[in-house]
């Protein structure tokens, strides 16, 4: 590269667009988006935002990830699409989709300046450029029920995930006439963790994304691009480095990894047990432990709420991001340790688990004050106890 010259190098062999995967990935985000609008689905409740609003979502992913892969592994066994198809055009599909990510930033910032869904829950920080980053708008819609964030988090970078991972198994194939246990051990946790969400679509509702991130290029570009292209690295690097592993080996890596789903799963289905019953339930035989605290919103009301400090939660305030590091570093280890670039996905998950710790932290100080300095007193550890 230095003999060259940078500007030639890259010139030379960064990726570039095409034709057949800029009209590919077109006719993807049309097709999500067909689906998320027409089929059948529940209308769950998110959780009341900082100006009072109540929203309705429409939570049919399980499905559309269903028929998704349905048609693509039908396509694929009558010999109507190379299943290996976007592997081989892996290149011009990142690129598309950058574009794509950079561009809904944009028409995200200026439809929260010009058109907003709801003006009360906009958020300016007296910088642009932060919040072209970061989003003004929470919960920017088209129509009643066309949630974009809702659509652009939970639709065509999630529902892709696996099946790119299908399309890097049949690369494998193609390319070394074998399929090794690795990137089927891999596949399998990547599997779990996206099959997971769409059960629990109704949870998500009620995460730091939906409930207290704005929509903007954090969003915007990493569900467009960094969501397909770094959660996949697993099976991107298999399908060209392929790996055998010891049944052994394969074996204690998934059950590890599916420990990790257990405890991610467990732990928050005590949270949402917990409020649905608002405190009035058992965890592990004895009476749910909960610090009362109040805020208030923009409207200036005040509401009551419950922090959970028994179950799991008496761990650590944090301890569902604990399962999910477990099973991240799982699929990353199916990789063996010959390379580290594998692992740039736990060790991104690391970064951003930990960071959304601070800012969940700091969030809640300021909305339950006195009543937060309480309950950290009584479950003192963040995410690992005894360590952090």
């Amino acid at each position: 590269m230095w003999e060259s010259g940078a500007i030639k190098f890259f010139w030379t062999y960064a990726p570039r667009p095409t034709i057949k995967a800029s009209i590919g990935y077109g006719a993807w985000l049309l097709f999500q988006a067909a689906l998320y609008q027409f089929l059948p689905s529940a209308l769950c409740t998110g959780q009341l935002t900082p100006a009072g609003n109540l929203l309705k979502y429409r939570t049919n992913g399980l499905l559309a990830w269903v028929v998704t892969h349905w048609l693509f592994v039908a396509a694929s066994m009558y010999s109507v699409l190379d299943p290996a198809i976007i592997a081989k055009n892996w290149e011009g599909l990142l690129v598309i989709a950058n574009m794509w990510g950079f561009a809904l930033t944009m028409i995200a910032y200026v439809k929260a300046h010009l058109a907003p869904t709801h003006e009360g829950d906009r958020k300016f920080s007296g910088s642009k450029l932060y919040d072209l980053y970061m989003g003004v708008e929470l919960n920017p819609r088209i129509g009643e029920l066309f949630d974009f964030k809702l659509f652009i988090n939970g639709r065509p970078g999630i529902i892709a995930w696996t099946l790119i991972d299908l399309s890097f198994i049949a690369y494998q194939y193609q390319l070394h006439g074998f399929i090794t246990n690795s990137i089927l051990v891999s596949t399998a946790l990547h599997t779990i963790y996206v099959v997971d969400f769409f059960i629990n679509e109704d949870w998500y509702l009620r995460t730091i994304d939906i409930c207290h991130d704005h929509f903007g290029f954090y969003l915007a570009w990493g569900s467009a691009v960094w969501l397909p292209g770094m959660y996949t690295l697993q099976t991107q690097y298999l399908a060209r480095n392929p790996l055998v592993l010891s049944n052994i080996t394969a074996a204690t890596i998934l059950l590890t990894g599916i420990s990790g789903y257990v405890l991610f799963r467990s732990v928050n289905h005590q949270k949402d047990l917990v409020r649905r019953t608002k405190g009035a339930c058992k965890l592990w035989g004895k009476p749910a432990e909960v610090v009362k605290v109040k805020y208030q919103t923009k409207d200036g009301l005040t509401h009551d709420s419950i922090l959970l400090c028994s179950g799991w939660w008496g761990f650590a305030r944090h301890v569902n991001y604990l399962g999910d590091l477990v099973l991240s570093f799982s699929m990353c280890a199916a990789c063996g340790t010959s390379n580290l670039l594998p692992y740039t996905y736990g060790i991104f998950m690391t970064i951003l688990l930990i960071h959304r710790c601070w800012r969940d932290e700091e969030r809640c100080s300021k909305k339950y004050g006195q009543g937060w300095v309480d309950y950290c007193k009584k479950v003192r550890w963040v995410i690992f106890p005894g360590i952090y």
